[in-house]
């Protein structure tokens, strides 16, 4: 990989919805080598697949997540399975899991039955991840296009009318306001150990003053250094970056810390990343069955 591949991949981590064209005249190639560059990232096994995450609260579900330390992966996944679907699962160099669940039922008591059942592992932090900011709206429709859209994220406007039954014009509209909705990502999956020099890490960045002004500054000091748009939980937020340097890892991590307004860092290293689907797929499966046009007027009703 060099730093095109990089800035190829940041680009379609954001939206990978994202034309082949437009990816190019942002970072100042044509559109054949972004699509040569791609295919080569995916024939390397850097990018594993592309995927469609979305937010479990837009349909109707609370997230909890855990960071554990101490057990294998399969052991900690079987163990929070009893309690909800795994979401998104992230074994750490250091022998670290950050992972989530999805629960239906009162999240606080989901929470203390993770507890214990997590009893023989050593948590490091768990919580319910909330985020005040995100708004949703999804109609019957949108659900629809989501359905397809969760086998291949990047099919084409003709392929997913064809699969829908709904015009070209409704599935443009649907995708403008879906690659516009903070809870819903277009994004991919890619495999840390296949990245060469590069190293992607996460900062968890505990904030004491306010969310919003303290995400501007880390923005504009550290957006060099993004691999993905920061995600933002209450008075966390979530740092996604890399670097060609291990050392320099930990310098970015310290420089972190002496912003105003910061409260703690944490450094990650993900060994792999996965975003399990059966949760979502049942979700949609419940969604479909609804009888009202907006989902989430029935969510919160």
């Amino acid at each position: 990989m060099d730093k095109l591949d990089i800035q190829i991949l940041s680009h379609l981590l954001n939206n990978c919805r994202k034309s082949d064209r437009q990816i190019g005249t942002e970072i100042g190639i044509s559109g054949v080598a972004v699509k040569s560059r791609i295919q080569k990232l995916i024939k390397n096994k850097v990018i594993e697949e592309f995927a469609l995450k979305i937010e479990p609260p837009v349909l109707g579900y609370s997230v909890l997540y855990f960071v554990v330390v101490g057990k294998e992966i399969d052991y900690i996944l079987n163990q929070i399975r009893l309690v909800g679907e795994p979401f998104y699962v992230v074994p750490c160099v250091g022998g670290v899991t950050v992972c989530s669940i999805v629960v239906k039922e009162d999240p606080a008591k989901k929470m203390e039955l993770a507890k214990n059942l997590l009893h023989d592992v050593r948590v490091l932090s768990i919580f319910e991840a909330k985020n005040p900011e995100i708004r949703s709206d999804l109609t019957k429709t949108d659900i629809v296009i989501i359905d397809i859209l969760l086998k291949d994220p990047r099919l084409k406007i003709e392929e997913i009318a064809k699969k829908s039954g709904f015009s070209t014009k409704t599935i443009t509209r649907s995708l403008e306001k879906l690659q516009n909705d903070e809870a819903i990502q277009f994004t991919l999956i890619y495999n840390p150990k296949n990245m060469g020099e590069f190293i992607p890490f996460a900062i968890l960045v505990g904030v004491k003053t306010d969310i919003k002004k303290t995400l501007a500054k880390l923005t504009k000091v550290f957006s060099g250094s993004f691999l993905q748009k920061p995600f933002v939980h209450m008075n966390q937020i979530v740092l996604f970056m890399y670097t060609n340097n291990v050392y320099k890892m930990d310098d970015l991590a310290r420089t972190v810390q002496d912003i105003e307004g910061i409260q703690s860092v944490d450094l990650f290293m993900p060994k792999s990343i996965t975003f399990p689907q059966k949760w979502v797929k049942d979700a949609i499966i419940e969604a479909k069955k609804s009888k009202r046009l907006h989902l989430m007027s029935e969510i919160h009703s």
